[in-house]
């Protein structure tokens, strides 16, 4: 039983959508039938160019927003310009997110403040600005958080604590906002190394400490995401951990 029928014309808005795990969302989504605006901010080149080759299959199904998640007043400024171009909004995934460490010892108030502002502030504002939109469409939300919400990564407090934020977010909305938006979230493991991360022997510890013995693939997370949003209307409040079983490992 699916939420929405495929036939259905709905609207999806993906914050950092160009990139990595946001564009395979993206793609996802926008191949099960729906039209996606694609938040970006930094990545204009790859915006345009999964603009382009998106549309090629339907043509004005992509919509490009630009923006400083870090602003307070950016988030209303998305939603609306989503809403001035399809009309309608089914499904937010805030799926931007910083990270980097934070040791203790030498950590400045503006990183702080990138990671709480980006993986939590963001968020919240998002979906405060959306809600009314959703709402009106029985839509969904779902948050990307992470495994180290539950399980910190040493040296990276910053970036943990905003994540179990999230978690806890979702958690709330979910009640707040029932039973007519569900809120749900998806904790990846490693599915993708950071950037410019060569393959060494930490990572083939982490790889040897899985359960499956193996890292996830985009493709993991994005068939969660459909799932979520196609075949969960009795789920909220939940977190789909997407990790090979390394959540469960002492």
């Amino acid at each position: 039983m699916t939420t929405h029928s495929s036939s259905e014309r709905t609207v999806g808005l993906i914050t950092g959508g160009a990139r990595r795990l946001g564009r395979g969302m993206v793609k996802a989504l926008h191949g099960s039938g729906m039209d996606i605006v694609v938040h970006y901010y930094s990545s204009e080149i790859e915006a345009h160019d999964l603009k382009k080759e998106l549309e090629k299959n339907r043509a004005n199904s992509i919509f490009l927003v630009k923006g400083n998640l870090r602003e307070p007043l950016m988030a209303k400024q998305i939603i609306s310009s989503a809403i001035e171009h399809f009309g309608r909004l089914d499904l937010l995934v805030n799926n931007a997110s910083s990270f980097f460490p934070t040791n203790l010892n030498n950590t400045s108030l503006n990183q702080f403040n990138e990671l709480i502002d980006t993986n939590f502030m963001a968020p919240y504002l998002l979906s405060q600005a959306g809600a009314n939109y959703l709402r009106k469409n029985k839509g969904a939300i779902v948050n990307i958080t992470d495994i180290y919400a539950d399980r910190p990564l040493k040296s990276h407090s910053v970036y943990s604590a905003s994540k179990a934020a999230l978690k806890s977010l979702t958690q709330s909305l979910a009640r707040e906002l029932a039973p007519y938006i569900r809120v749900n979230a998806i904790a990846p493991g490693n599915i993708l190394w950071p950037e410019g991360q060569a393959f060494g022997e930490k990572q083939q510890n982490l790889i040897d400490s899985t359960p499956l013995k193996r890292i996830g693939t985009p493709a993991d997370i994005e068939k969660a995401l459909l799932f979520l949003w196609q075949d969960a209307p009795f789920i909220t409040g939940q977190t789909l951990y997407i990790d090979g079983g390394r959540s469960i490992v002492n």
